[in-house]
């Protein structure tokens, strides 16, 4: 069923997350674990139905999408194993201290604790690993917190079989009732982002929508964190000794980079920095393959080539590659500008393109290249092709750390690991809260709220916090 859920469905849904979390979050971490793993079994087992559907609703290809749903069950898995383990609580236990150089010290002991009901706004181009049953579903569950997705409009017959699958595995397993659901249409999602029920919100897509829904959430009578991940150009500096040396090799990975998945990523390389000496920009009008690339939707096409038109137009801008982006399936388009442009316009020139274009800037000095990352705004990524003797790495390297959630060396960003130690976040625009990450285990942070416990009995605090840790976590004692 996608019909738009009514005020009354929505309503009777957040009852029951409300009255889920009495429950969930009550259960030992590691006792949440079974239902992930359930949930994943039952994907798997689902898998060829639903990428079936997903490839009709969205053209991205059997192949790419059942790579797209073994991301899907790894997430829920790994999570299991991050609630089982319990270190992701960072219990801290302070004991009573008369001789506390700051004056006798209280018993303290600090533990991570679920926020309560999760709206999450599902993205359009990842339709299994940013969606129904993604990255922020799995997170969220592990925290010990209800979810209610609001599903993307491109794949709405995708998001209720999805959900079906995990409503019958959670069920089966035995999960409070309410522990998840889904809804259907804007309204539903602007509803219960406001909603007092919910108490935290996590979105992927675009800097309008995001950015709408994260002044909604902060403009509550009770503000709740907002999770939104936005909008990112990922800028690739090249220094002069790479180019020399590599500049081919840069050129031909730059072009799979850029138009990988159509250049539907939100870490696509918008943004080609290169020396004016090594002349790379003759290289890519016959590197830069004419194919027709199928976008997710009509929606996405129109924003597509509008974007194209106004970057095109902007002054200093000229066509490298002309590529049909009006078309319902357009080709690649590369444009070209010099570092002096954009470091005169900025805003007008580093701008997210949602499909399969790129802009190479030419630079005449390697010192340009820093002036470019300070300019920048907050990005996902930002990358160096650069050699190991480059004297202006390392300032380059510190100025992007300073603009960009993850900075990559000799690599291109397109593809986001999930492991422990990723950061897929960044300053704003990239996202609304950059001091967390949507990808990997660090995820789960989000959902997740310090409270300390002073003074309290042993047999009245948390089990994680108690001396005889009876969960066997991992405790800092002092």
């Amino acid at each position: 069923m996608t019909a738009a859920t009514t005020t009354q469905a929505l309503a009777q849904k957040l009852d029951a997350a409300t009255g889920a979390f009495e429950q969930w979050s009550r259960l030992q971490p590691a006792d949440r674990a079974p239902f992930l793993e359930a949930v994943a079994s039952a994907l798997e087992e689902a898998a060829p139905k639903l990428v079936a559907i997903a490839d009709e609703e969205t053209s991205l290809g059997e192949t790419r999408l059942r790579n797209e749903m073994v991301r899907t069950v790894f997430q829920l898995r790994l999570f299991a194993q991050v609630v089982t383990r319990g270190e992701y609580l960072g219990a801290t236990i302070d004991r009573a201290d008369p001789t506390w150089p700051m004056g006798p010290r209280p018993d303290l002991r600090r533990v991570l604790e679920p926020l309560g009901p999760v709206v999450v706004f599902a993205a359009s181009n990842f339709p299994f690993a940013f969606s129904v049953a993604g990255g922020d579903t799995a997170s969220a569950l592990a925290a010990g917190c209800p979810v209610v997705v609001k599903a993307h409009s491109g794949h709405p017959r995708l998001s209720a079989a999805t959900a079906e699958v995990v409503h019958h595995a959670l069920r089966s397993a035995g999960a409070p009732e309410g522990l998840f659901d889904v809804v259907f249409g804007t309204e539903a999602g602007r509803a219960a982002i406001v909603d007092p029920r919910v108490k935290a919100g996590a979105f992927t897509g675009s800097t309008e929508a995001g950015r709408a829904l994260f002044d909604l959430a902060s403009g509550r009578p009770e503000p709740i964190p907002f999770f939104g991940e936005l909008g990112s150009v990922n800028p690739v500096f090249v220094t002069k000794a790479a180019a020399e040396r590599r500049g081919p090799a840069i050129v031909s990975e730059f072009i799979g980079s850029f138009t990988l998945g159509a250049g539907q990523f939100c870490t696509k390389p918008g943004i080609l920095l290169v020396p004016a000496s090594a002349k790379l920009v003759d290289q890519l009008p016959g590197a830069v393959p004419d194919t027709p690339l199928t976008l997710l939707n009509d929606r996405i096409r129109t924003s597509y080539a509008s974007a194209v038109r106004e970057l095109r137009d902007t002054a200093g801008v000229r066509v490298l590659v002309s590529g049909d982006h009006a078309a319902t399936d357009p080709s690649p388009t590369v444009l070209c500008t010099t570092s002096a442009d954009l470091l005169g316009d900025p805003e007008a020139l580093v701008r997210e393109v949602f499909g399969p274009t790129a802009l190479v800037v030419e630079y005449a000095e390697e010192s340009e290249l820093l002036d470019v990352a300070k300019v920048i705004d907050g990005q996902l990524t930002a990358a160096v092709q650069g050699e190991d003797d480059d004297t202006i790495a390392a300032e380059l390297i510190r100025l992007l750390a300073a603009k960009a959630g993850r900075v990559l060396w000799n690599q291109w960003p397109t593809g986001v690991s999930v492991t422990y130690a990723q950061q897929h976040g960044g300053p704003y625009p990239a996202t609304t809260a950059p001091a967390t990450t949507s990808v990997g285990t660090e995820a789960i942070s989000r959902f997740l709220r310090p409270v300390a416990y002073q003074g309290v009995p042993q047999h009245l605090l948390p089990p994680a916090l108690r001396d005889a840790n009876p969960l066997g976590i991992p405790q800092r004692a002092s």
